[in-house]
């Protein structure tokens, strides 16, 4: 029995990614209960930022720390709002200039389609792991997030910011020609993001994810409302678990949850 408050998996890119689960006092190798019989209990909630016991309002958040914390600010998923570089305060400027300020990548990523992202180069390849991408192509590195904000916001009047979800975790995956879509992206960069190009990597790095038996028809566990849960644990992508009777959980829409997790022997 593993217990603890959940938060994203931890990843490790291999010839199949690894996955871990880092509760109070364990850290458990997702990847390798492949097969087996799992339970998860809810047992409470605690924020990831004050750990209250208030029932989660989102992203891990209680409802006061998501609209208080700098880590929940507007310009997390939106960042063409960043402004550390103008020396703009949002919630707290020491944390956004040490978070905004750093290089960044706009890239392409391929899941059930193309779509154009940002991250924080740190973060690479953990953030295309966490979306389940079977590849994806850096196209930019800018000094800041305002910079792959203004990047991407160009690019997605050509490409999709969004996921298909269901189609990542059924692993329906639409062709690509990667060459094409690098070109359509270089084409319609601003002309003041055109020294910022990535010239030395063409090729998509390739990801797989351990897998042994995609879903049929998705059916996603409301941990919250259901309370428990037992199934055959057949897989792990993105930040999913897929379970034999397709059921999928989505880990990190689930931080801050309490969890007993047990492995059925």
């Amino acid at each position: 029995m593993f217990s603890g408050v959940l938060k994203k998996m931890t990843t490790e890119l291999n010839d199949s990614v690894k996955y871990y689960l880092k509760l109070k006092n364990d850290f458990v190798a997702v990847h390798q209960f492949l097969d087996q019989s799992v339970t998860l209990d809810l047992i409470g909630y605690e924020c990831l930022n004050c750990c209250s016991t208030e029932i989660i309002f989102a992203q891990g958040f209680c409802k006061k720390c998501f609209f208080e914390s700098p880590s929940a600010g507007d310009w997390i998923m939106r960042p063409e709002l960043s402004k550390a570089h103008l020396d703009i305060e949002d919630r707290d400027l020491s944390y956004e200039k040490k978070v905004q300020l750093q290089p960044h990548i706009v890239y392409l990523a391929l899941s059930s389609h193309i779509k154009v992202g940002v991250t924080r180069k740190s973060q690479l390849p953990t953030r295309w792991i966490d979306q389940g991408a079977h590849q994806a192509l850096p196209i930019l590195e800018v000094p800041n997030r305002y910079l792959a904000g203004v990047g991407e916001v160009a690019l997605k009047e050509y490409f999709s910011d969004k996921t298909n979800w269901r189609k990542m975790l059924k692993n329906e995956v639409d062709p690509v020609d990667w060459e094409s879509e690098r070109n359509k992206a270089l084409d319609n960069i601003p002309k003041e993001l055109k020294q910022y190009i990535v010239k030395d990597q063409l090729e998509p790095l390739t990801i797989n994810f351990p897998v042994n038996k995609y879903p049929e028809k998705v059916k996603s566990l409301n941990l919250k409302k259901e309370n428990t849960y037992t199934g055959t644990l057949k897989g792990v992508k993105g930040q999913y678990l897929i379970f034999e009777d397709d059921t999928v959980f989505n880990v990190r829409s689930n931080e801050g949850i309490v969890v007993d997790l047990k492995i059925n022997v």
